[in-house]
């Protein structure tokens, strides 16, 4: 599952042409809610609702099952993975990416797809339309016979694109295909800074 991470990572680096850095912040936790950015990698959050004001992200675990880990990986083109999702009951895995939006999502999941079926093993779908958001795009794939996956790549905060990588193993029940796509649909964008405050304060279920 690493190697997938890596893999996707590198696809990204390829698709992507531009520059760009966020400043350090400190993380701060409460009750029920974690909130994340930089100086946190290896750190482990135990609340249902993570968010990274630096970046514009909020996450919304289904189940307790999920391990979140904050990595804090980037690249001098500006790309990031802030964090890792584990459901620590099937070994399925969430990598979330964070790319400047120097093309849409239909162009990002157009490049992952061209690179993916580059590599010995995959195959996937051709990317579709997923009810996530009006811009959102997705598509499914295999490796092998062991490992089944999903990509779902939606705007994020004005300027970035969110990216989330998914494999599972293919033995997997069906209960983890839904799981993993609860978690999907829970990786929401931060309103903007110019959107209401009051926005931001409505519970997350």
């Amino acid at each position: 599952m690493g190697g997938m991470r890596k893999l996707a990572w590198g696809l990204l680096v390829l698709s992507t042409a531009c520059g760009a850095s966020r400043p350090a912040v400190t993380a701060a936790r409460s009750e029920g809610e974690g909130v994340g950015g930089a100086g946190t990698a290896g750190q482990h959050s135990t609340a249902r609702r993570y968010v990274d004001e630096d970046l514009g992200f909020e996450i919304v675990r289904p189940t307790a099952d999920w391990q979140l880990d904050e990595t804090n990986e980037r690249t001098p083109e500006g790309l990031s993975i802030p964090v890792i999702l584990r459901h620590n009951v099937s070994g399925a895995q969430v990598v979330l990416q964070v790319a400047p939006a120097v093309a849409s999502p239909t162009q990002f999941a157009e490049r992952l797809t061209e690179g993916l079926r580059q590599q010995p093993g995959f195959t996937t779908t051709d990317p579709a339309p997923i009810p996530l958001s009006e811009n959102a795009v997705g598509f499914d794939f295999t490796v092998g016979d062991a490992v089944l996956g999903r990509v779902a790549v939606r705007e994020g905060r004005p300027g970035r694109v969110l990216m989330l990588l998914a494999t599972w193993p293919a033995q997997s029940p069906d209960g983890v295909t839904q799981s993993v796509d609860a978690l999907i649909e829970g990786v929401r964008p931060l309103p903007g800074p110019n959107a209401p405050a009051v926005s931001q304060a409505v519970p997350r279920r």
